[in-house]
């Protein structure tokens, strides 16, 4: 168990060098113009690791199986918000939006590690999880400040994420659920899915996550916009 985490240690150093030592942040231009990501046709910029995949059906982003992440390849942003719109099938289902990787992905789990998700389920519970693990938290890092302001499926959710150098604050339909900032307490990892604590870079690339055949998210909209300075 040491040995194993050593190595996930001397990793994250390696990632952390890597993705500090030549930060460079596209989310530029005009603060009061969003730069869509999504073309509502193709999945041009985007690219999946992982299992499972992703599709366009009907102007929407369309997961399948999983657990796996399509990432936007554009590069890493920061000093933003990220605007998304999205549904899901069922009453209930399983997805997120993956911020601050530090590196371009090639597999499935270092996201998790060395990115954040912001969750996208409703009833953790039902699973034997808790509040820090339900829609619009950092998944196991926070809990949220107001309960219950996501929709249900097939109701359309709104969730903007902005990115302000340490601090990450998502807004789900309009009401300001997470404010996290880096360095703020968390709560010890519970389970072995759960990410390995430590700090995240301010700039980095994001992704959707396809979590399994069961849990069939859409996606509407998914768009950038630099903070106003």
């Amino acid at each position: 168990m040491l040995k194993r985490f050593m190595v996930w240690v001397f990793v994250f150093l390696g990632l952390a060098a890597l993705a500090f030592a030549a930060d460079e942040n596209v989310c530029k231009g005009d603060p009061d113009k969003w730069q869509q990501l999504f073309n509502g046709k193709d999945l041009t910029g985007w690219k999946h690791v992982g299992p499972g995949s992703d599709t366009v059906e009907d102007g929407l982003i369309r997961t399948h199986g999983g657990m796996g992440l399509l990432y936007w390849t554009g590069g890493k942003i920061g000093d933003c918000i990220i605007h998304t719109v999205y549904k899901m099938r069922d009453e209930d289902d399983n997805s997120g939006v993956f911020i601050r990787i530090p590196i371009e992905p090639r597999e499935e789990w270092m996201p998790v590690h060395y990115g954040y998700e912001v969750q996208i389920l409703n009833h953790p519970e039902k699973s034997g999880e808790d509040e820090y693990h339900e829609t619009a938290m950092l998944y196991s890092l926070t809990k949220p400040l107001v309960k219950q302001a996501w929709k249900p499926g097939p109701e359309w959710n709104t969730m903007d994420i902005t990115l302000d150098g340490p601090r990450t604050i998502v807004v789900l339909n309009g009401v300001k659920v997470t404010d996290f900032k880096e360095g703020d307490p968390v709560p010890e990892r519970k389970f072995d899915f759960e990410p390995q604590r430590g700090p995240r870079p301010l700039v980095g690339y994001m992704g959707l996550q396809n979590h399994s055949d069961e849990d069939i998210v859409f996606f509407k909209e998914v768009a950038i916009k630099p903070l106003k300075k």
